[in-house]
């Protein structure tokens, strides 16, 4: 995995800064099953993508014209193949540097006969940087990132200034960023941060600031299990103006 914290020219120093102390990811250990490799041998020549610094050709990728999303961190997929078979009229982009999850989508890909996903496993902060271009995005996706519970550890975390910045200037006018978190301290620090970028605006329309959750976005296990526990799920859904 090559290491996404090089300078970015075009980008002012302090997004620069960010940028090079925040991934867009966590490595986490895991074993890739059976299942998982033959899913990769199977379906791997056709829906994994080679990271290239190189500008990204949807129509070549996709086979076809059509809104592209992109997911950023999908886990074990089971969300991310949810959303593309009920919203068979998008592309979907999905990037995870986690070979277990990559494996898990590609067998669901599979498995479903899923043709709107193309996985790239690499860091979504090189490919937002190096392969999509501004205006480029109908939407974006980013599901339960890692919270960073400790206050020293906030740094960290995805959700920061910089980054919805440059989230922004690659969606298109309309476009929308679609965030969701089980952790509500970081569903306020989300909150206060989209709501500072001038580039976006929110649509929820109650005045806590958070949006019901999408129909296409399904609920998981672990967050049907947190619910039941009376944990909270916030999502919050931000159009580019």
């Amino acid at each position: 995995m090559t290491d996404p914290r090089h300078a970015l020219p075009r980008t002012p120093p302090s997004d620069a800064t960010h940028l090079r102390e925040v991934k867009s990811y966590v490595l986490r250990t895991g074993r890739v099953g059976p299942g998982q490799a033959r899913a990769f041998e199977q379906y791997g020549p056709r829906f994994l993508l080679n990271y290239s610094a190189a500008a990204f050709d949807a129509r070549a990728a996709f086979g076809r014209d059509a809104p592209l999303i992109l997911e950023i961190g999908f886990g074990m997929g089971g969300a991310t193949a949810h959303i593309a078979s009920v919203r068979p009229n998008d592309n979907f982009l999905c990037c995870e540097v986690h070979e277990p999850g990559v494996g898990a989508l590609l067998k669901l890909v599979g498995e479903q006969g899923l043709e709107n996903i193309r996985i790239l496993r690499h860091d979504a902060v090189e490919v937002l940087d190096h392969m999509l271009g501004e205006n480029s995005l109908d939407g974006v996706h980013i599901f339960f990132p890692d919270p960073w519970h400790k206050s020293r550890h906030h740094k960290r975390r995805l959700i920061q200034g910089p980054f919805v910045n440059r989230l922004a200037r690659h969606l298109k006018s309309g476009g929308y960023l679609h965030l969701a978190t089980d952790w509500e301290p970081y569903a306020q620090q989300m909150l206060d941060v989209l709501n500072a970028e001038p580039m976006l605006q929110n649509t929820a329309s109650d005045s806590e600031g958070f949006v019901t959750k999408p129909d296409y976005r399904p609920l998981t296990k672990f967050e049907n299990r947190g619910l039941k526990l009376g944990h909270g799920v916030w999502d919050l859904v931000f159009r580019r103006t």
